[in-house]
Parts: C-alpha cells; structure tokens; sequence
C-alpha cells in the first residue's frame, strides 16, 4: 500500500526586500528535521518544526514589525484545507499563507494589493526599509498607549467639549501617533508613538483633555 503524503504550499513576504517566497511542505520531511524557507536575498527566513506533541510551530518573518512572530497550529489545519491565513498580532494582515498552491498564490497577491493600499503614498521599499519605525509604530509602544487611553476612557478621565460623561471617543493608530478624537463634538489630540521614553512617561498620565 502507498501512503498518500501530506503535503501543503506555504508563502510568506520578506521583510528585507518585499519579495514573495514560496515552497512546498511535506509531513514526512517536516518530521524529520526543522524546515528553513529563506529568501533569496538572504534577508528572511521561516522555520517550520513539529512539537512535541506534534503541532506545527511556525516563526514568521514580519514585513510590519522588528521581530518575527511564533505560531503554533494543529496540523490539520496546516496541511488541511485550501487556504489558512496567518495574521500579524499587531497590523491585522496576514503574514503567512499555507494550504493548496494556486489558493495560497492567490491570496499573496490580494495581501500585496491590500498592503499597497493600506501604504497609501509610501513605497514598499519605505516599508522595509522603515520597518518598525516611521511608518509602523514599535508594537510595544503602541500597546502602552492603548492600554492608558482605554484606561482613562474606562475611569471617565477623558473629557472633550462636550458635557461631562456625554462624549464618546475612539483612538485611531496614525503613522506616527494615535488619535483620540470625540465622534460627537470634534475635539481631539494626538498622542505621539515616537519614542518608547515618551510611552512609559504616558503611563503616568492620570487625565486626557480632547480641544
């Protein structure tokens, strides 16, 4: 009898140079040893490796963030299925792609329209040559400010032109700050995302007032 092998194509972009990389995964190759898929650039790699208690762990180059992120997904949804995205924690696009070929090249190439959108005037060579500064904030900064801005929200110390406790306001991540703005009356202000320094000064801000 010959066993059918599992086996799926996986696709990532590379943080180093914008280039979509691509390659086939086989079950019986996987087990046996930690597959690398680097760019030819030598940029960017992903490593693919079986847990312990055999479930895929996929590190991801990221092309918003400095650093890749880890994943760890069942198998039978790494090798099963058409198409499964893998989002960054941070952006929300999707990162890394696995499942039948044509689905997962499909689907790079509607990720690389949306990241030409979402890029606006900027390049992607801006991007990763900026990653992690500039253009996308150091997500351990954006998570400080995000973190205080609810927490004032939630204690009622955010206040705008509007009468007290009547102002609703939501916070918009910018290029290079994040926007808290009230949807009723208008006002707002920015909190810059330029410094991790200024961040962690942020988390002593006790009050938001909105102009």
């Amino acid at each position: 009898m010959v066993l059918s092998q599992k086996e799926t194509t996986i696709a990532y972009r590379c943080p180093a140079c914008g280039a979509a990389v691509e390659s086939m995964v086989g079950a019986f190759a996987l087990s046996a040893d930690m597959l690398r898929l680097k760019c030819p650039c030598g940029g960017s790699e992903l490593t693919v490796v079986y847990t312990k208690d055999k479930k895929v762990r996929l590190t991801v180059p990221c092309y918003v963030c400095p650093r890749p992120h880890v994943f760890t997904v069942a198998q039978n949804l790494f090798f099963g299925g058409d198409l499964f995205a893998i989002p960054c924690n941070y952006s929300g696009m999707n990162i890394c792609f696995t499942g039948a070929k044509d689905k997962v090249e499909e689907a790079m190439k509607e990720e690389e329209k949306a990241l030409t959108e979402m890029l606006g005037e900027h390049s992607l060579d801006d991007l990763t040559s900026q990653r992690g500064e500039g253009i996308f904030t150091d997500p351990q900064i954006l998570d400080i400010i995000m973190f205080v801005i609810k927490d004032l929200n939630e204690e009622g110390e955010i206040t705008c032109r509007c009468q007290k406790g009547e102002g609703e306001y939501e916070a918009t991540v910018l290029e290079d700050c994040v926007l808290v703005r009230c949807l009723k009356c208008g006002a707002e202000t920015r909190v810059a995302t330029d410094s991790l320094m200024n961040a962690q000064a942020f988390l002593n801000t006790d009050h938001l007032t909105l102009t």
